[in-house]
């Protein structure tokens, strides 16, 4: 989940600091591997093709549809019904892990408490 977030956090940024959206240059900030890039540009394909679409690999993004989905996406972690923690930034200051007891866990690092 915490990978997802992160994922969608690079998403939302590749469209906030650029004006055109191009699938390659999309894929290769956003997905951290080769394979990842790969699957995405098929899985492009492969759904354009099964419903007779012709996809545009470049458009022009408009700022204001950003903004407004932006606020829909959710960066959240939803932890039992105890927690939830909100991710706006580095996906490498949390840490998951699992204790002794199986018990999983996440570890967050930080700065400063604010």
């Amino acid at each position: 989940k915490a990978d997802q977030i992160d994922l969608l956090n690079r998403s939302v940024q590749y469209f906030k600091e650029n004006t055109e959206f191009d699938r390659t240059s999309f894929a290769r900030e956003v997905f951290e591997s080769d394979e990842v890039v790969d699957r995405f540009q098929k899985f492009g394909e492969r759904y354009g093709e099964e419903r007779a679409l012709d996809l545009d690999d470049r458009f022009t993004i408009s700022a204001d549809a950003v903004k407004k989905q932006a606020r829909v996406f959710k960066s959240v972690l939803k932890l039992d019904k105890n927690f939830h923690i909100y991710i706006h930034g580095d996906r490498n200051k949390i840490e998951r892990g699992v204790d002794e007891a199986g018990r999983k866990f996440y570890k967050i690092y930080y700065e400063q408490e604010l």
